[in-house]
This record gives C-alpha cells, structure tokens and sequence, in this order.
C-alpha cells in the first residue's frame, strides 16, 4: 500500500510542475498575442492607405504606366508562401492551413513552388508530396516580421522576373471574432488589370480628389509614386500575413492551453481522491491490525 501512495505522490508533483509549464505558456501567449493584434490593426489601417493612394494614381493614369508594373503572362509553375508554426502545441492551426493551400493549389495550373514559413508546416507540406522552394523561420517578435518580409520579396521576385513563376500566392490563418482564427489566400502578383481597375473603382471619402505632386514632369512624377505605393502594397501585404498568421498561432497556443490546464486540474483532482482515499483506507487498516491485536491480547 505504501508503494501505491508513493506512485501516487509522484504523479501528483509531476502533474504539478506540468501545470506550472503549462500556465507559464498560457501567459506568453496571452502577451503575444496583444503585440500581434496591435500590429494587424495598424497595418489594416496602412493598408487602406497604400490602397487608395493606388486608387488615386490609376484613376489620374492611363493604362501606359502600367506597362511597367504589368503582370507576364501566367505561365509555368504558380509560387506559393504558407505561413505555419515552428513549435507545436498550436492544436491544428498547422494542419488547417496545409490543407487549405494544398487544396488551392490543386485546383491552379502547373506545379507549385512553395516556400514554407515554420518547421511544422513544411513537414506537413512535404509529407503531402508538394515541390519545396525553401524553408523558412517565423518570426518570434513583430521586428522580426520585417526581415522575413524582405528575404520572401527578394527570392519571390527573382524567380518572377526569371520567368520561374507566373504568379504568387499567400496562405496563412487569419484571427476572426467567431472562431479562433480561419484560413485565407490572397493572389500577390502578378499585378494584372483587373487588380488595376478594382483598385481604380475604388470609392473616395470625399468629393474632392487628391492630386500627385513633385519635381519632374507629371507622368515622372505619378511614375515614380505609382512604383513607391506598389512596393508598399508587396510589403505591407506580406507584412500583415505573417502577423496574422502569428496572432493566429498564439490564440491557437492560448487555447490549446487552456484546455490543457482544464485537464490538468481534472486529472489532479482524480490523484488527490484516489491518493487520500487509499492513505484512509492503509490508516483504517492500521487500526484494525492495532484493535485485532489488542483483543487477542485481552483475550489471554
């Protein structure tokens, strides 16, 4: 009976220290997640920024200027980014997310290329058979995202010019009020017409037009602001992807946590009864070995 009590008390400290680990996970990723948030609010507002001053430069423009940014004509292989998770205990953020692109992807024409931002999602992704572009390491704080952004831009872009891709896609999990958080896709390049005239019909707040000024001539001018406000438009969508994709990870953790922590308490309080029901019972014993023994005493 001691050895049971004694297996008893260990599980019962090591469940503790694991629930220790556990809220201690519980906190960071509650603090994560205010940082990332911040961010995806910030950068949807910059955003609609870049995309009306987009909207501007089109509607004062016509389409000559857009030779210059103008999509190549889809052919070949189709370049895609899937935002994942380097660690684990995220529940199936990983897994939703694969599916969701290797889906997309199956339904685009020619073979995929595709760049992986997480260990756990690109294992996900080669396991499904998918042509591997690269692996990349996601970003542990909101500085970090800025880098990242830069070295996908470079490489994507290169392969583009090079005629390696003809179009560019980006899959990550976006945070929503129902759910946890759902995955998206959106069509990064190329920078086609209909992208041209979606963004030109944009509606204007107000009655009165901006317009483009600087040095050089108008259509320099509107040239040189037309590239700017495009390199914003790569960036900060990229930017706002992977902080959606972050924000999503660490709900995800919060969550997975959560549920977690729940199970601990449950399987500590099923230790504790069984633990102080058998103290009683080797107690009661004791006593009744005490008691047999006095009256067999008494009895002589």
């Amino acid at each position: 009976m001691s050895d049971t009590t004694a297996s008893l008390r260990r599980k019962i400290n090591s469940a503790g220290d694991l629930r220790s680990v556990v809220r201690t996970m519980k906190a960071l990723a509650a603090s994560n997640i205010g940082q990332y948030e911040k961010s995806v609010r910030a950068l949807g507002d910059y955003y609609r920024s870049v995309e009306m001053g987009l909207s501007i430069c089109f509607r004062q423009s016509a389409p000559a200027p857009m030779t210059e940014i103008k999509a190549r004509s889809v052919e070949g292989s189709v370049g895609a980014v899937v935002f994942g998770s380097d660690q684990g205990l995220v529940g199936r953020f990983n897994d939703v997310v694969a599916d969701f692109a290797l889906k997309t992807l199956a339904a685009l024409p020619g073979k995929p290329q595709v760049w992986a931002v997480g260990e756990r999602v690109h294992g996900r992704l080669a396991n499904a058979g998918l042509a591997l572009a690269g692996l990349l390491a996601v970003p542990n704080s909101v500085k970090a995202i800025t880098p990242l952004v830069g070295q996908i831009l470079v490489e994507s872009e290169t392969r583009y010019s090079q005629g390696e891709i003809g179009a560019l896609y980006l899959f990550h999990n976006r945070p929503t009020s129902g759910a946890i958080y759902e995955p998206v896709q959106q069509r990064l390049l190329p920078l086609d017409e209909t992208w041209r005239r979606e963004l030109a019909e944009l509606p204007w707040p107000t009655k009165r037009l901006p317009e483009v000024m600087g040095g050089g001539t108008d259509s320099e001018t509107q040239s040189t602001t037309l590239r700017a406000l495009i390199r914003e438009y790569l960036f900060v969508s990229l930017f706002r992807a992977c902080a959606e994709s972050l924000a999503s990870e660490n709900a995800s953790r919060l969550a997975a946590m959560q549920r977690a922590d729940k199970n601990i308490n449950e399987l500590l309080e099923d230790l504790n009864r069984t633990f102080h029901r058998l103290r009683q019972s080797s107690i009661d014993e004791e006593l009744f070995d005490v008691v047999s023994g006095f009256e067999t005493l008494t009895g002589h």
